[in-house]
């Protein structure tokens, strides 16, 4: 694998080890409000793997796609009996998602094109990966996302509201703010701007995962073409090498997503979403340290 033309996710830049452990970090922060992207460039960092480098995008778009199925096998049921009841429910759920999904990307690609303009002053180079090493503006968006979860555990206490499109809106609009910063967890995010909104628990839950799976593909696709721009990393060589640590990262990925879930569900469900607001704060000033 020394000539290959793949990114280097083998043993000469990680080792199995390694690989475990962002596997288990990607599988339960990804789907935890923590931010999962946080997380794994700490874990990167502390490993002395660059987490800027492109040699680690076909390693973690395997992960995403572990936890995107987490996602699927976890909700399944639930969805098929609430979403899929009916045909009218259908309809009604798949219009707010896709309201929900069209914010996301207005505000996501708008806030991409403000922050090229002001940080890199529109050079055609710029690639918002640049900006996942900045500490600071990874602690920064972990503590927003801490007060926002905190705040709307105490506001979400006692609402039973259904999803409408106008709460969809804004869930999606928030999504949006999430994508270019890391740290700003998406799943917190959403479920979060659900509960402040009056949006059920359960429901709230729900709803951000169904974005979720939609979203996911959209970001795996983007990643690989990441890598295909990438100089020096064409889709060459030994797929089986390159492939098995992935493959191995995937599957230990959804393991961690299904229990993670679990967690998330009992906490949410429990009263102790704040919790996870506090953990937020406290990984900030970790991540300022390690940075």
């Amino acid at each position: 694998m020394g000539h290959s033309g793949l990114p280097q996710i083998n043993t000469a830049a990680m080792n199995l080890l390694q690989i475990l452990i962002l596997a288990v970090v990607q599988g339960a922060a990804e789907l935890l409000p923590v931010s999962s992207s946080a997380h794994v460039i700490v874990a990167e960092k502390l490993m002395g793997l660059d987490p800027t480098a492109p040699g680690l995008t076909l390693l973690l778009v395997m992960l995403h796609t572990g936890t995107m199925f987490a996602v699927i096998l976890y909700f399944w049921q639930s969805w098929r009996d609430s979403w899929f009841a009916t045909a009218a429910d259908f309809r009604r759920n798949a219009i707010n998602v896709l309201v929900a999904t069209a914010a996301t990307g207005v505000v996501g690609l708008l806030l991409l094109k403000l922050i090229k303009r002001v940080v890199a002053h529109n050079a055609p180079d710029f690639e918002i990966e640049q900006l996942f090493g900045n500490a600071r503006l990874m602690a920064a968006a972990l503590a927003s996302a801490g007060v926002l979860i905190i705040v709307s555990a105490h506001l979400g206490q006692d609402h039973r509201g259904d999803m409408t499109r106008g709460r969809a809106l804004w869930i999606g609009a928030v999504q949006g703010l999430c994508l270019p910063f890391r740290g700003f967890s998406r799943s917190g995010a959403t479920i979060s701007t659900g509960l402040a909104l009056g949006v059920e628990r359960r429901r709230a839950e729900e709803f951000s995962f169904a974005l979720a799976v939609v979203l996911t593909p959209a970001v795996i696709v983007k990643e690989v073409l990441r890598l295909f721009k990438t100089p020096g990393a064409a889709l060459q060589g030994d797929w089986l090498s390159a492939l098995a640590p992935g493959l191995l990262g995937m599957l230990l990925s959804f393991l961690a997503g299904l229990l993670a879930l679990r967690w998330l569900s009992g906490w949410l469900e429990h009263g102790r979403w704040h919790f996870f607001g506090a953990y937020c704060l406290f990984a900030a000033v970790v991540v300022i340290i390690v940075g």
